[in-house]
């Protein structure tokens, strides 16, 4: 519950306050919003560029975007898994994709010792949280 709850939180804030570093005991991230922006041509719609940055050995707890999620790694390497799929190490300059109902399994830095950075751009509704916790 203190997981699910500290992802509503950070998601909350991230929109209100657009950085904020996150550290529970079972990982770290740095969260930054880049840009929001309503789309007029889908109404109630928005888009929304984030940057994602893991310590040495961060990740993230299990969780969902009610979004269309597009990644590109721009530093170290990244691991990411949706469920019924196979995990995948990104390296700077490759790609994921999240739907809408994917759960996202495993989202971690590849490494212990480096830090790994990227960007996601989601497509979701407007004001729905960026983050939804799966327990």
């Amino acid at each position: 519950m203190k997981s699910a709850l500290l992802t509503l939180f950070v998601s909350a804030s991230v929109c209100l306050l657009g950085t904020l570093p996150v550290a529970a005991a079972e990982n770290t991230a740095k969260v930054t919003s880049l840009m929001s922006k309503d789309l007029p041509n889908y109404p109630g719609k928005e888009g929304l560029m984030i940057s994602v940055e893991y310590g040495p050995g961060g990740s993230d707890p299990i969780h969902k975007h009610d979004a269309n999620a597009f990644v590109y790694v721009l530093e170290g390497s990244i691991v990411m898994q949706v469920k019924g799929e196979k995990e995948v190490t990104l390296s700077p300059g490759e790609t994921f994709y999240e739907g809408p109902s994917d759960i996202h399994l495993v989202s971690r830095n590849a490494s212990t010792t480096e830090p790994a950075k990227f960007i996601v751009v989601l497509l979701k509704n407007k004001d729905a949280p960026v983050v939804l916790p799966v327990e």
